[in-house]
């Protein structure tokens, strides 16, 4: 590639990395006030009023605004799978399971088109119950980044020191008894689905004051902190031992909060805990790479479908494309959820064409604009996941089989 069109391009990216990518409460509110990531702050102008701040708390009693019609098996894609692994020494379910394995071609001669879901935050009960019915539908899995806090008691959040804050400091709340404890059992039974557990880290701290000057050793006692939360949270809040739901130490990979942080910072401390992929940068539809000694499994620029806009494959960024996310009218729900939709199918045919890339589709367990991105998303994964050449995978399962097939040959450009 000519050095002229790699900035190019290089341009375009850090234009489609908004200045706020929010986290989610388990109410379903956005975080407001998230200025400034790593990669740059977009072309046009911040919304002149962030979005509310959500109130910590349990999950919403709110139904999620479409039905899941009742699995089916009879249009999904067969794949050998094995029970869910439990981490050597524990008995505690390993985060990261992989239970299938997929040819390294199609019969086309191409490798699988690889679909990856992943959710920020995943505190929201009603929320894991429609993504779990989704994947099951579809025989889909997805990965899920939790956010240590939504399995920690609030009486007992000064245990948490992050840099910079005071002890029990955290954006996106705490968790109390009874949330934490269907949190634990919803993803004990998750990771039996096999789906994947992954960290977002704990306080959710962003823009000047956030994450981007955190050192390695600042990142590492992060992680550390999301451990003890895993590992502790729930007996804390029963007031009776419980055990974990998964060991954390089998977490393979993070994304951090609002896709900020020193990359290199964080990524020698996950480096040194055994981790395998990064999901916070931005990047193209491209075969991945290994950065800094994991893959870099990024969110990627695409055009909003209709427009010359350049955002990212994450609800908060298409939010922001198309309303600077602000809440429309109801009435435009249709066209808004349409427009998503359309721009995920223009993503799919850019990777058709150009050899099979993986396609990662970023979300928050969220009802954001009545909902357009949680239902768009919803309709691509259950038109997408049993086409012939796709497999809809988590990260994890995505590493795995780069781990045994390689990058292909000649595909490892933006296409």
């Amino acid at each position: 590639m000519r050095p002229g069109v790699n900035l190019a391009a290089a341009a375009l990216v850090g234009a489609a990395v908004l200045a706020g990518c929010a986290d989610v409460a388990p109410s379903g509110a956005p975080t407001p006030g998230k200025s400034g990531t790593s990669a740059g702050k977009p072309s046009d102008s911040k919304p002149s009023t962030p979005p509310a701040k959500p109130t910590p708390s349990g999950p919403s009693s709110t139904t999620p605004s479409s039905t899941i019609p009742s699995p089916t098996t009879s249009s999904t894609i067969p794949s050998p799978t094995t029970p869910a692994p439990t981490a050597p020494g524990t008995g505690l379910p390993a985060a990261a399971p992989v239970t299938r394995s997929f040819p390294s071609r199609l019969p086309n001669g191409k490798p699988p088109l690889f679909v990856v879901v992943s959710f920020d935050g995943a505190g929201d009960l009603a929320l894991w119950a429609r993504w779990r019915a989704v994947a099951k539908q579809v025989n889909a899995r997805m990965t899920f980044f939790l956010s240590g806090p939504y399995l920690y008691p609030e009486d007992h959040r000064t245990d948490y020191k992050p840099p910079f804050h005071k002890p029990g400091a955290s954006e996106i709340g705490w968790g109390d008894t009874a949330n934490v404890l269907a949190r634990t059992t919803v993803l004990r039974e998750a990771i039996a689905e096999g789906q994947e557990i992954g960290t977002h880290a704990n306080g959710h701290f962003c823009g000047a004051s956030g994450i981007g000057k955190w050192t390695t050793a600042q990142w590492t006692a992060e992680l550390n902190a999301f451990d003890h939360m895993v590992r502790t949270g729930p007996t804390l809040a029963a007031g009776k031992t419980v055990a974990p739901p998964f060991d954390p130490s089998t977490v393979k990979g993070m994304r951090t909060p609002c896709l900020e942080g020193n990359r290199a910072a964080y990524r020698l401390a996950m480096a040194k805990r055994g981790m395998l992929y990064d999901a916070s940068a931005p990047g193209y539809i491209a075969w991945p790479k290994k950065v800094n000694g994991l893959w870099n499994f990024p969110l990627e620029s695409v055009t909003l479908a209709g427009t010359s806009k350049k955002t990212l494959t994450m609800d908060y960024n298409l939010w922001y494309a198309q309303t600077q996310a602000r809440k429309a009218p109801i009435a435009q729900a249709p066209a808004l959820r349409a427009q998503v939709l359309a721009t995920y199918r223009a993503a799919l045919a850019q990777s058709r064409a150009g050899g099979n890339p993986p396609l990662f589709l970023g979300n928050h367990f969220n009802r954001w604009n009545n909902s357009v991105y949680s239902d768009a998303l919803t309709d691509f994964v259950k038109q997408t996941c049993t086409q012939p050449d796709v497999r809809c995978v988590s990260n994890m399962e995505l590493a795995s089989w780069l781990a045994k097939n390689g990058v292909p040959s000649g595909h490892n450009r933006p296409s």
